[in-house]
């Protein structure tokens, strides 16, 4: 069983005891906080919070907490039931609602559930404010509305819909492009409500031919939902044996996006935002934004196009922060996050998937042709277990000595420079572990670069 209170919400695994679990009571206080942080700030007469879940089996118990805390605390509820975390977003803004709640774990396995809190914006919450929503629960410092002042729900089942008009009111999706292109697509939406979104927006684009593979939101993954190329053998092989020309696949909560060429090779997840940026930056110059563990692949396009490159920490809120600083036109991770602002600050699946083909279609070649296009770099990913004792900052600062004559950003734990190679050490907010991520024109270099780090933190822990 786990429990994992961070200041972007709360996550866990299903069933257990208070505390060590995403039990019902540890739901029905995070939400209640939530609601009383809201609250505060508010200076409407009433707050009103969206909310909308992904399809694991878990959702509809934690859909009814949920709606019974906030209605318990006098909000008024506006329920989209099954739906996608950008789809969830866009609908704060729409409904000008004072928050939303998305109910997903994201890739993680079926057992697992979470609640992810947006601002009036429709973006996480902040650090400040997750800080602030943690003492709140940990204090149960809220309390319920007298029986006149009850929340009430409304339910909203147009969501994804309004969501997949505003991506085809984008000037940059070209549907003329797309629909002259006569795609024959295969999607993996791992039975979860990409299944309902996806397929409706690639019809709405014109797509020739949609072929469906695992689109039925019934919460039963198929395989593990995280869209890494070792899950993703079955679409690879339809996409090939089918003479599609490529294919698409969404995590859970549709908020990042793989791709697979026509040949059944991965695009690779850390090309998905050099794509779609690529594209954007052709029709619309500007500043880019990924985070310190994202591929320079990024970089080096929007070099290309004359424009600036900034690196963020790890984290959607940071990157997003990011964006807004230097005014970027696009920005993501390399997990396969787009985040567009010209429709809303947050990862979109669904968007990424319209800019892409706008650019392939225009493009006018194989995806597999198209990803040629880009420089080729490999990131090797790493973690190194540390017993609780261990002084993790320690660590870092001797790294960080050792290799002082490097170009150096301590945004976020350690990041190295090696002319073009790069290692990113930073340690999990979570756990007693060091992630160690290398990146090089070789996966073999890749490799060497983090085993050399990972040697150096094995002596540095030997010698104290």
């Amino acid at each position: 069983m786990a429990l994992i209170k961070s200041i972007s919400g709360i996550r866990g695994t299903i069933g257990g005891r208070v505390g060590q679990a995403l039990t019902p009571v540890d739901i029905v206080r995070f939400a209640s906080a939530y609601g009383a942080m809201l609250r505060a700030t508010s200076d409407k007469e009433k707050t009103t919070v969206v909310i909308g879940r992904d399809a694991r089996v878990s959702g509809p118990m934690v859909n009814q907490l949920v709606i019974g805390a906030l209605t318990g605390m006098g909000i008024d509820v506006i329920d989209l039931g099954l739906s996608t975390t950008p789809t969830v977003e866009i609908a704060v803004k729409t409904h000008q609602a004072d928050g939303g709640i998305i109910i997903t774990a994201s890739h993680n396995p079926k057992q697992w559930n979470a609640l992810k809190l947006l601002n009036a914006h429709g973006e996480f919450i902040t650090a400040a404010e997750g800080a602030q929503l943690i003492n709140l629960v940990e204090n149960d410092a809220y309390a319920y509305a007298d029986v006149e002042r009850l929340g009430q729900v409304a339910y909203d089942d147009t969501a994804i819909d309004v969501h997949i008009g505003k991506i085809l009111a984008l000037p940059l999706v070209n549907m003329s492009a797309i629909k002259s292109a006569g795609f024959k697509i295969v999607v993996d939406c791992v039975n979860s409500t990409g299944g309902m979104a996806v397929p409706k927006l690639l019809r709405a684009l014109g797509v020739a031919h949609v072929e469906e593979l695992y689109c039925t939101p019934n919460g039963h993954f198929p395989h593990n939902p995280e869209p890494l190329p070792e899950y993703l053998t079955e679409i690879a092989t339809k996409v090939e044996k089918t003479d599609a020309n490529l294919g698409f696949v969404v995590d859970p909560d549709v908020d990042r996006l793989s791709i697979i060429c026509e040949n059944g090779d991965m695009f690779g997840e850390e090309y998905t935002i050099v794509a779609v940026a690529d594209y954007v930056l052709k029709h619309q110059p500007g500043n880019t934004v990924s985070n310190l563990s994202s591929s320079r692949a990024l970089k080096d396009v929007t070099e290309m196009a004359g424009c600036n490159h900034y690196a963020a920490a790890v984290g959607e809120v940071n990157v997003v922060e990011m964006m807004k600083k230097h005014q970027a036109v696009i920005g993501g991770e390399g997990n396969g996050g787009v985040i567009y602002p010209e429709l809303h600050y947050g990862r979109d699946a669904l968007t990424g998937i319209a800019l892409f083909l706008s650019h392939l279609a225009t493009f006018g070649k194989s995806c597999s042709v198209l990803k040629k296009e880009y420089p080729e770099y490999y990131i090797s990913k790493n973690k190194i277990e540390l017993s609780p004792e261990i002084d993790v900052n320690n660590i870092l600062k001797t790294i960080s000595e050792r290799y002082e004559d490097k170009p150096q950003n301590k945004t976020d734990g350690v990041k190295i420079e090696f002319r073009n190679d790069w290692v990113h050490l930073r340690p999990s907010n979570t756990e007693p572990i060091i992630r160690i991520y290398a990146e090089s024109e070789t996966m073999t270099a890749a490799d060497t670069l983090a085993k050399k780090i990972i040697d150096d933190i094995k002596h540095i822990i030997k010698e104290n």
